[in-house]
């Protein structure tokens, strides 16, 4: 098993930037990718950016340019930084973790978290 924590969600005005955390534990060898996913009101799951144990990066249209995705291994968590927030990136953040790259890619993900809320209002 692997358990995952998110932080870092919050209120930020739009254009402002965040920073989200996810930490993991437990057979975290396993893993292979990870990835971040939202999901607004009304609205279905979307990855928003993924990496594999090979640094290999995908990013939705929607933030390119603006989201970066890391890891610190020493850490054993995630982030994603987030700039020039918009107030369609409202939403509630979850990070997601397998040994499969691909299931990350398809939203099919063995282990998620909590999930942490962002919202970019005035």
């Amino acid at each position: 098993q692997v358990q995952l924590v998110e932080s870092g969600g919050g209120l930020v005005q739009p254009g402002g930037s965040l920073r989200l955390s996810c930490a993991s534990s437990g057979r975290i060898f396993t893993i292979d990718a990870m990835g971040w996913y939202r999901q607004a009101p009304g609205k279905q799951r979307e990855l928003v950016a993924a990496i594999t144990n090979g640094d290999s990066t995908n990013y939705a249209d929607s933030v390119k340019g603006r989201f970066t995705i890391s890891r610190d291994n020493t850490k054993n968590t995630l982030y994603l930084q987030m700039t020039s927030l918009k107030p369609e990136d409202t939403a509630v953040y979850y990070c997601a973790a397998d040994d499969a790259p691909r299931r990350i890619l398809y939203g099919l993900a063995r282990y998620w978290g909590q999930g942490t809320q962002v919202t970019v209002s005035l």
